[in-house]
């Protein structure tokens, strides 16, 4: 199984594909997760400085 596919070849066995849609929503994905980690980190300061 191959992990990325190519535009132009035709096979059905791969997990992503290299088009706009993957880039953007690869790059929405790593963003929530980063806000989510920053969210974690703030609440953690907060909750041990009351």
């Amino acid at each position: 199984m191959k992990f990325i596919k190519e535009k132009n070849k035709k096979n059905r066995d791969y997990i992503l594909q290299k088009d706009d849609t993957t880039k953007t929503m690869s790059t929405f994905v790593i963003v929530v997760l980063i806000v989510l980690v920053i969210a974690v980190v703030a609440s953690g300061v907060y909750f041990l400085n009351n």
